[in-house]
């Protein structure tokens, strides 16, 4: 599988940038289908350090398919394997959108050990839950107004101009967190994610799995923790 050369170039430039003085117990590689909306929210998460675990993250946004995620966090997972820094925990992040092959990319993701952060129709679900415990199903252009609704409904906004989402804004992860629970989102998310038993993903609507990778960021996987 080829990497595509801008991805890479980036990979390589982080990893030449860690400290070696630096102990690291966990590295997190995380892949994106967006190359703005989703690694914005995901490199917002506070590295977590004690004295015995620290976390390190590294997410990268594709801008790409399903498959091509899929692919790209295959191919920089096996990178590091035979290297003295493998990653404990790889991510591939992506939504249902129009493509074909999301199951097929699911499926391909979990019979190679890639962790699948998944929404089902997109990303925004996951910060609509920050507020409601959304079970039926939404266009993914009725998520923007949602979301601003939601917000606007707390009735704590502080500006004149009523909040707007913008799918791009590098404070989304504050603005969810500030105004809206991620404890909720958690329990909302897996809560809807249970009620499905089959494997037909794209069906799964309203659905998304990114609620796995931020117990992860929260240090709060015990089965990661324990294999670490």
């Amino acid at each position: 599988i080829k990497i595509d050369n801008a991805i890479l170039k980036r990979f390589e430039q982080k990893t030449r940038k860690q400290k070696a003085s630096k102990k690291i117990s966990c590295r997190i590689l995380i892949v994106c289908e967006g190359e703005k909306t989703e690694p914005n929210y995901f490199k917002k998460f506070k590295l977590i350090s004690n004295n015995s675990f620290t976390y390190e993250v590294h997410c990268e946004g594709c801008g790409e398919g399903t498959m091509k995620v899929v692919n790209t966090a295959i191919d920089l997972a096996k990178k590091t394997e035979l290297s003295s820094q493998p990653y404990d925990s790889v991510w591939a992040v992506f939504d249902k959108d129009n493509f074909a092959d999301f199951n097929a990319a699911i499926e391909k993701a979990e019979n190679n050990n890639i962790n699948v952060a998944w929404s089902n129709e997109a990303f925004e679900l996951w910060y609509l839950y920050h507020f409601h415990n959304r079970t039926t199903q939404m266009s993914r252009n009725d998520y923007k107004k949602a979301i601003s609704d939601a917000v606007n409904s707390t009735g704590k906004w502080p500006k004149k101009q009523p909040y707007e989402y913008k799918k791009e804004d590098e404070n989304n992860y504050n603005i969810m967190n500030t105004y809206g629970n991620i404890r909720n989102a958690i329990r909302w998310a897996k809560q809807q994610h249970l009620t499905f038993t089959d494997k037909n993903y794209s069906n799964q609507n309203p659905c998304t799995t990114v609620y796995k990778l931020a117990l992860q960021l929260l240090n709060e996987d015990k089965d990661l923790i324990d294999a670490v």
